[in-house]
């Protein structure tokens, strides 16, 4: 196979089969190495050997980077994993090439705890990939996620309901924009990795940050978006180079004068108190968690606490949780979209109030659907806009559906509920 020197000298040699010229994944074509050379891809030989890896996803749009000892190097595009046409890495390979461009402060972690997060950006700000560096079998791997600098807009990323649309007054927000215009409360996104949770929040981040005048601080680890400042002001502390942990961001936060704050990951206990109490004293605070609905939310965060605190926490979650939003990203039908997102959005309302006082959580799902015209909506009815509007497959809507059989029955026009779900 060709392949191309990374040696700042014109004539320098490598025999790292890394250095290659942009040869596509397996089963793709291929081009030649002998191609001329404008000023700016002559000044990527400076670069580290790992950026051509990274130049590779940006080049065929991959959204991921996948390395492995003993496997050559792949990508996921359009969601599913290729292998490129180079030889298998070695545990020397990923050495040579990730210990050369890590922080001091990065190894340790990764020496320490057995796996590290960071940023790496790719020449001057072209790209951004949030990287997971991490040993398994004694070997190193690497997940690097590709990360635009574009923070897109709610409309471009596919966050609509079509069935709000259709009676949307001229001029009236979206739910999504109505949750930015709150003044205090907590949002939460729900979803797996990759189901495009961090974008949304940058998308919502940047609709304020366009329209009003605040204070905005981030705790990230690690950053992702980079913002510009526009009607407000945004202050990005990543985890690990701007401050020490997530213990003492959080401990900060608050004394930074903050109108909205997003504090990540709701991944223990702390930061799940830091993030309510934040909302307690009149912030907006947006979070992430790893769930799959509204409902499974609740349990999720009860979760973190013991079982006799669990009435003081719903008694919390009543009164400064705003939102969950649930998030999956599936193949698009249109020619020139990726994915396509399918959502749940639960907004807490006098009737989700009640039903997570009494601890009825198995009943939200159906308010969420009683409640459709506030805003809300659940997989299945949201699945079904989205077959219907020619965005996605039938076939795939079925296969991720919670309830494919009331799919189905929603698909022929039927709509089943469970009567009398409120007592």
């Amino acid at each position: 196979m060709a392949t191309e020197a990374v040696a700042t000298s014109p004539t320098a040699e490598t025999t790292s089969p890394f250095a290659v010229s942009g040869a596509p994944p397996a089963n793709g074509g291929a081009e030649s190495a002998s191609a001329p050379r404008g000023p700016a891809e002559l000044a990527r030989k400076a670069e580290p050997e790992v950026n051509k890896l990274f130049r590779m996803v940006m080049k065929y749009e991959g959204s991921d980077l996948h390395l492995k000892v003993g496997q050559p190097p792949m990508m996921r595009l359009r969601g599913v994993i290729r292998r490129m046409e180079m030889r298998p890495l070695t545990q020397e390979d990923m050495e040579r090439l990730f210990f050369s461009v890590m922080k001091e402060h990065y190894l340790a972690i990764l020496k320490e705890t057995g796996g590290a997060d960071f940023a790496y950006i790719i020449g001057d700000d072209e790209c951004r990939f949030r990287v997971n560096l991490f040993y398994q079998r004694g070997k190193l791997s690497c997940v690097a996620r590709r990360v635009s600098n574009n923070i897109p807009s709610f409309e471009k990323l596919g966050l609509c309901i079509p069935d709000h649309d259709k009676i949307r007054k001229p001029g009236e927000p979206t739910v999504f924009e109505r949750l930015c215009m709150l003044d205090q409360g907590l949002i939460l996104l729900a979803g797996v990795t990759g189901s495009g949770k961090s974008t949304t929040i940058a998308a919502m981040l940047d609709y304020i940050n366009e329209r009003e005048p605040v204070n905005i601080v981030t705790l990230e680890d690690p950053i992702e978006y980079v913002f510009t400042d526009k009607k407000a002001i945004i202050h990005q502390r990543e985890i690990g180079l701007d401050v020490l942990d997530w213990q003492i961001g959080l401990k900060h936060v608050v004394r930074e004068d903050p109108d909205v704050i997003l504090v990540g990951e709701m991944r223990d206990r702390d930061t799940f108190e830091a993030a309510i109490n934040a909302a307690e004293t009149g912030h907006l605070v947006f979070g992430t968690i790893h769930a799959s609905s509204g409902p499974s939310t609740i349990s999720r965060i009860l979760d973190l606490f013991p079982a006799d605190m669990h009435h003081a926490i719903r008694q919390a979650m009543v009164f400064n949780l705003k939102s969950v939003i649930c998030q999956k990203l599936l193949p698009a039908l249109k020619p020139g979209k990726g994915r396509v997102p399918t959502i749940e959005v639960m907004l807490v309302n006098p009737i989700i109030k009640e039903l997570m006082i009494k601890e009825e959580d198995k009943k939200i799902a159906d308010a969420i659907r009683i409640c459709a015209q506030e805003g809300m909506v659940d997989f299945n009815d949201h699945l079904r806009q989205l077959v219907e509007a020619g965005e996605i497959d039938r076939a795939v809507a079925l296969e991720v559906a919670p309830n494919p059989e009331a799919l189905k029955m929603a698909l022929k026009g039927i709509k089943v509920m469970q009567a009398g779900f409120v007592s």
